[in-house]
């Protein structure tokens, strides 16, 4: 890793500060890329907070948050990002075959047509930097606006949280090898 991680003992009080409410949230812990992001404090407050809203209070249900944010990940070839998600996403009930299919750069067979539009709003976002017009359309079809913008907000952030993870080069816990090609 090319960051030293501070301790609490480390930090000054603004950093402490975000660390104790980061450990007081829903999440019970900070998130990896905090620790990076506490080199400036008020970020780190700012982006904490967002990624524990868009984390646990959208429109979303679990499985379809973690279809984005493995999408993302996946786009990024974020390891890190894909080993904790996964596990979320399969815990989420989002099917394995799915995952697998993510992880390998194949387009998954959905059993309902919300989870393909989630994943195709992703997809393009990453690929091609928004939407065309017949897919906006279905996406609020399908999905409604406050779900849409919640998918474009989870894609968003978890690109922060990728490009964190990759540029600081936060590793996997002892044992665990990465599931990802880097191509």
């Amino acid at each position: 890793m090319r960051l030293k991680l501070l301790s609490p003992g480390e930090m000054s009080a603004d950093q402490k500060a975000i660390y104790d409410e980061s450990i007081a949230s829903k999440r019970g812990k900070p998130p990896e890329p905090m620790m990076a992001w506490l080199a400036s404090p008020e970020m780190a407050r700012h982006a904490t907070r967002l990624g524990a809203f868009l984390r646990y209070d959208t429109s979303l249900s679990d499985a379809h948050a973690e279809l984005a944010i493995l999408v993302t990940a996946r786009h990024w070839t974020a390891h890190f990002e894909w080993y904790a998600h996964k596990r979320f996403a399969l815990n989420a009930g989002l099917d394995p075959a799915v995952i697998e299919d993510i992880k390998n750069r194949r387009t998954p067979t959905f059993g309902e047509t919300r989870e393909r539009v989630i994943y195709d709003v992703a997809k393009s976002l990453h690929e091609a930097q928004g939407l065309s017009k017949p897919l906006y359309d279905e996406a609020n079809e399908v999905l409604g606006a406050k779900a849409l913008a919640e998918i474009i907000g989870l894609c968003g952030y978890y690109t922060m949280v990728s490009m964190t993870l990759n540029t600081y080069e936060f590793g996997l816990p002892d044992g665990q090898v990465s599931e990802l090609a880097s191509s």
